[in-house]
């Protein structure tokens, strides 16, 4: 997922809507957010395009005082474009601010001149979305709050499922790259082992199951580490910086010649099943990527699906945006050959696979590790296909309009496919909204979102967001949400949504002008 800004923007402009007139006015911002919200050290993670299009990605830390001000922060920052290795930035301050709503603005200062200019939206007050409002670059991302005493080797002596995607170099071409697995930690500076599956856009066909062959990992003894939770690993051939969130947490970037991913880490916790009776219910799951084949544009795919317990599928529902060619498939005669399979060869890993087969449509598979019994990470296999994303456990049904009203944060990322667009432009948005329970015109809110093409380039702020869900008889499946955006342009936005619970939902633009994926959470 990626994202937008402007150094020079001041903070009126988050007052103010979007260039053109408005035909949604956002509401007043309301809530229990201020610039006290935002107090302590967070580390940050962010993915998108620079202003030559190539795959650029950062991950650090900031510190901000809870009165508006940022007191230091550090990140490291790969652009592929610059054919230059990851480097590493020092910011001296900075200021925010926090509206009531939780939507805010971040400058961080950097200590060579110059810095990174952000919007955010606030989920609670230790998490929340990132968007890049500086215009040098489009991108996206996520913060999380830090636990400073964990700013140790100690600290990762656990089992971690993580998940990497971006770009990979060979024979000084470039392509789409996603990796997954899980390592272990013995909390003393080596990675024991583990197992990864590696889809990479340069070969024909996935990794399959890897072993992952003794590596290490050590926190910088600049001060970085003890100051910022930094530190450095290697594991089967490629580096990584690393910032840590907690024990539970950390945020990965690849730095070598191998190309630039950049992801996260969650400590594996719980019983994850061993085979497949013990991977039972009902499952949603959002992958976002790129194909390498026919068209080769973006892919954004979502679905549902059920396991009986004994290796069988059922319940498919499936959203796909391939280049903007949207596809839904339901299960029927259609779908043959829908079975999953708990790796036992790899046992204790959580790792499995599922696949199943759609008349006219080919064959889908994906390749997943189970983080808890409700959460994994999902890679897709299917023939060209390069994404990666998140999987949850789903929640009994049925889900209502009533039943999820309630305030909420949300992100897209995707890339903008207009027939006037000579060349697609990066998209992407951040946003907060209320949902209310009534039949129409049911939410109501406020988004930020950029527009970056390789000759231009929009940032668009405060803008009014309404629209509705409408929840299908089938709540399980796909529902429809349509955003509304005020402004010039106006713009409708309409996904396929995904409940994993009442207030959680992946989706995918059913558009055939954008290919985008989103989540929502409740705030």
């Amino acid at each position: 997922m990626k994202g937008l800004l402007c150094g020079a923007i001041a903070i009126l402009a988050m007052t103010q809507a979007a260039c053109g007139g408005s035909s949604i006015t956002p509401p007043p911002p309301t809530g229990p957010f201020s610039d006290a919200s935002l107090k302590g050290q967070y580390a940050f993670s962010m993915s998108g395009v620079d202003l030559n299009g190539a795959y650029i990605a950062r991950i650090g830390s900031f510190t901000a005082d809870g009165s508006g001000n940022i007191t230091g922060g550090l990140e490291d920052i790969l652009t592929l474009s610059s054919g230059q290795p990851a480097s590493i930035v020092s910011f001296t301050g900075g200021t925010y601010q926090v509206l009531s709503n939780g939507r805010g603005l971040i400058v961080l200062n950097a200590a060579s001149g110059g810095g990174l200019q952000l919007n955010m939206m606030m989920q609670s007050t230790s998490t929340g979305f990132l968007l890049q409002t500086d215009l040098a670059a489009s991108s996206t991302g996520t913060f999380n709050k830090q636990t400073n005493a964990d700013f140790t080797a100690a600290a990762l002596g656990n089992p971690y499922v993580f998940e990497v995607s971006g770009v990979s170099f060979s024979s000084q071409t470039a392509a789409p790259i996603g990796m997954i697995g899980k390592i272990i930690g013995d909390g003393n500076g080596v990675i024991t082992g583990g197992v990864m599956d590696t889809n990479d856009g340069h070969t024909t066909t996935p990794s399959g199951a890897t072993a992952i062959a003794p590596g290490a990992y050590a926190m910088d003894t600049s001060g970085n580490g003890t100051s910022f939770g930094r530190g450095t690993m290697s594991f089967n051939g490629r580096s990584y910086a690393f910032y840590i969130v907690d024990t539970t947490h950390f945020k990965m970037l690849e730095e070598d010649e191998l190309g630039g991913t950049s992801g996260d880490a969650l400590q594996q916790v719980g019983p994850v099943p061993t085979q497949n009776s013990q991977f039972n219910g009902s499952f949603v799951y959002l992958i976002s990527g790129a194909s390498v084949l026919g068209t080769q544009g973006p892919v954004a795919r979502v679905a549902r699906f059920t396991t009986d317990g004994n290796g069988g599928l059922g319940s498919i529902s499936f959203d796909d945006n391939n280049d903007g060619g949207y596809t839904h498939i339901s299960q029927g005669s259609n779908i043959s050959a829908a079975s999953y399979a708990i790796d036992t060869g790899n046992s204790g890993s959580g790792r499995g696979t599922y696949t199943f087969k759609a008349s006219g449509e080919g064959t889908f598979s994906d390749v997943f590790y189970m983080i808890s019994p409700g959460q994994a990470m999902v890679q897709e296999t299917s023939k060209g296909i390069i994404g990666n994303g998140p999987m949850y456990a789903q929640a009994a049904g049925p889900f209502t309009v009533s039943g999820s009203a309630g305030n909420y944060v949300t992100i897209w990322d995707g890339v903008q496919l207009g027939s006037s667009t000579a060349v697609p432009y990066e998209e992407d948005f951040v946003g907060q909204y209320a949902l209310t329970n009534t039949a129409s015109s049911n939410l109501a809110g406020v988004i930020d979102y950029v527009e970056l093409g390789l000759s231009s380039k929009t940032l668009y702020t405060n803008v009014g967001l309404g629209g509705t869900l409408t929840i299908n008889n089938q709540s399980t499946a796909n529902n429809h949400y349509r955003f509304a955006l005020s402004g010039s342009p106006s713009i409708t936005v309409n996904f396929q949504a995904y409940f994993v619970n009442p207030g959680t939902i992946l989706m995918v633009c059913s558009d055939n002008t954008r290919t985008t994926a989103g989540i929502i959470y409740p705030q």
